[in-house]
């Protein structure tokens, strides 16, 4: 990070800046041209806040030299992280992987659709027990007994489960039922409290991006996480909110090679809440696998129409067997082209 001060700065406040900063434990390089002062600043410059910086009265502007994520960051970890899911499931760094079932857990029929998807190739199962809701006379879900029944379906099939936590105080609830992948959702994508306090455990998190978040939004936030000690996180693109009303969001597939590009760790797409629509699913969960996603998340449910919450995203278990067999098909080209595999 560099300060440019105004020429006309005087000697006493910029060494009092600049002894400032110093007592926040970086270093400083000053530089004074023929129309402007500039400090260089070495270090965690985290712990500088720049728009403090910016206000004061000598300081002309402020410019970031590198990102402010430091720990999310691939300069500082070229190797791609690999995350272990449990049960032998791992992904990022060449492993793929697709998470499938319903948006809800409504019931036994969980344990049908876990094995559907299951037999179609799935190696994760996702299911929301507890449900972040527009409304608040919507469906809520099953709460802890939701868990009980993707845990049970999780012992039944060895498979990892993924499921949404929603609460700070929830933390220690799913670590006791031995819940495999915490998932934070959209609209928690910044709830700080939550993300700290999943940070603090060792249970991977997959973290999706906020519904009007930019890609360093979502970096951010999983420096939240990773700053409180846990480095399990996995990055998901769901679709942003634009002006576009023909889908539920825009599926910003931009965002799956610049992730790959900034982060080391592993990206995964949601084409079912991206598009809101089940004939787009298909599509957009194929491309994805182009653009080098480690995985997917795709909603699956025995009866869309009855569905308890999303059932129009929804694929019905004979329509994720297609779309397995093409995106078997889909990555047996990319790995034939030397792409990401």
């Amino acid at each position: 990070m560099i300060a440019i001060l105004r020429n006309s700065a005087p000697d006493e406040a910029v060494d009092q800046l600049v002894s400032w900063i110093q007592s926040k434990g970086l270093q400083t390089d000053v530089s004074r041209g023929e129309n402007e002062i500039v400090i260089g600043l070495v270090g965690d410059t985290t712990k500088i806040d720049p728009f403090l910086l910016e206000s004061m009265d000598i300081v002309e502007r402020v410019q970031r030299v590198s990102e402010p994520f430091k720990k999310a960051n691939r300069k500082f970890h070229p190797a791609d992280t690999v995350v272990d899911c449990g049960h032998g499931v791992k992904l990022g760094g060449g492993h793929f992987q697709v998470i499938a079932g319903p948006c809800s857990v409504e019931g036994e029929n969980l344990l049908a659709i876990a094995r559907r998807v299951h037999a179609a190739g799935a190696t994760m199962l996702r299911g929301g027990a507890f449900k972040p809701r527009t409304s608040p006379y919507a469906y809520q879900g099953m709460g802890s007994e939701g868990l009980d029944l993707l845990v049970e379906a999780s012992r039944e099939l060895d498979m990892p489960i993924v499921t949404e936590i929603m609460d700070p105080r929830d933390v220690a609830l799913f670590v006791d039922k031995g819940i495999d992948v915490m998932q934070i959702g959209a609209r928690n994508a910044q709830n700080f409290p939550l993300l700290k306090e999943v940070g603090k455990t060792q249970v991977p998190v997959l973290l999706k991006r906020g519904m009007s978040g930019t890609i360093d939004e979502l970096l951010m936030a999983a420096e939240y996480i990773m700053s409180e000690g846990n480095p399990n996180v996995i990055l998901c693109e769901r679709g942003i909110r634009t002006f576009e009303t023909r889908t539920r969001n825009t599926f910003d597939l931009n965002a799956v090679p610049v992730l790959h590009y900034l982060s080391h760790l592993p990206v995964v797409a949601d084409p079912s809440h991206a598009t809101g629509y089940t004939r787009y699913v298909e599509p957009m969960a194929l491309a994805a696998c182009a653009a080098g996603a480690d995985g997917l998340e795709i909603e699956v449910h025995d009866m869309p129409a009855r569905a308890w919450s999303d059932g129009a995203q929804a694929l019905t278990p004979d329509q994720f067997d297609h779309l397995m067999d093409r995106i078997r098909a889909i990555r047996a080209v990319i790995a034939q082209d030397g792409g990401r595999s």
